[in-house]
């Protein structure tokens, strides 16, 4: 172990330990969400991890674009780290700490082309064949529910509500931000069973499980190369296809941007299909068989 390393973390100087001690500290001034923070903090321990210097401010932007480009992350994760490195130094400046901002001209990565993965039916069907009930029901959120795993963990007895129409989960998304999902009878039902009172999955952080707890418990569930995240666009590319509806599924996603929500959802091929049929006028004619096809190309030969 390096000297001047914390019990708390064997890989953070007292300096760094203190610097993200008083950067949580402003977030949660902010009313940043604490699956952000954690989030954004677990970032800036990476980068102190890799670097191994005593003072986060004695970085430079060839030190960080060094090491950012040494790591073979997805282009989201990418993008949250760069997000992460932004924050903490503007952080430092405004609190007199840091002069210069090394950050300010980082490259910014692309957002994602549309690359919907959606976990197979069969393989959400064998999840939950094999899961015991804890973990069934966090697979059941996040594929009829499309929570993430951020939310899945926070899911409290209070957020399930009865309303003319049916029942209702109050989501705790991102940023603090709150939406209503409906959910069946059977997973309200599930819930109100599971939770008695208090969070559905009790845990040691903040009252309720982790996150990156509840995304480890459901990976273990799937095939390999699978995640939690897939049920996620199981939900959203079941949405679209039975509703055809993106803004509707955007809202119940939670996401901000139509634009981000093309990214989870897969379009059927059968649809793409009955679109361009329609266009040519020819949907449900014969003419649309591949045997008048090749009839009518011979013809024309």
């Amino acid at each position: 172990m390096k000297s001047g390393f914390t019990t708390y973390d064997v890989f953070m100087t007292e300096r760094w330990e203190s610097h993200t001690t008083d950067w949580t500290l402003w977030l949660r001034a902010l009313g940043r969400a604490s699956s952000t923070i954690v989030t954004r903090v677990e970032h800036i321990r990476w980068l102190a991890r890799d670097t191994a210097v005593d003072d986060p401010w004695t970085l430079t932007t060839s030190d960080l674009v060094a090491w950012l480009g040494s790591h073979d992350w997805a282009r989201e994760t990418r993008r949250g780290v760069r997000a992460s490195l932004r924050g903490f130094w503007r952080w430092g400046i405004v609190d007199g700490r840091a002069v210069d901002d090394p950050t300010a001209v980082l490259p910014a990565p692309r957002p994602a082309a549309p690359a919907p993965h959606p976990t197979p039916e069969a393989v959400y069907a064998a999840a939950l064949k094999h899961a015991p009930p804890a973990a069934r029901l966090m697979l059941r959120l996040a594929a009829e529910g499309g929570l993430r795993r951020a939310e899945v963990a926070q899911v409290h007895a209070r957020d399930v509500h009865e309303t003319s129409d049916g029942w209702t989960l109050t989501v705790h998304g991102k940023g603090g931000r709150e939406r209503p999902v409906p959910i069946s009878a059977s997973m309200a039902w599930d819930l109100r069973t599971k939770c008695q009172g208090g969070y559905a999955f009790p845990g040691g952080h903040d009252g309720h499980v982790s996150p990156r707890w509840v995304g480890t418990r459901i990976s273990r569930l799937l095939p390999p190369g699978l995640t939690m995240h897939g049920l996620r666009h199981r939900f959203a590319s079941e949405a679209y296809r039975l509703s055809h509806d993106m803004l509707g599924v955007q809202k119940l996603l939670g996401h901000a941007s139509p634009t981000t929500t093309q990214v989870y959802v897969l379009v059927p091929d059968e649809r793409l299909r009955m679109i361009v049929d329609a266009v040519a006028g020819e949907r449900g004619r014969a003419a649309s068989r591949p045997s008048e096809i090749g009839r009518y190309g011979a013809s024309r030969g």
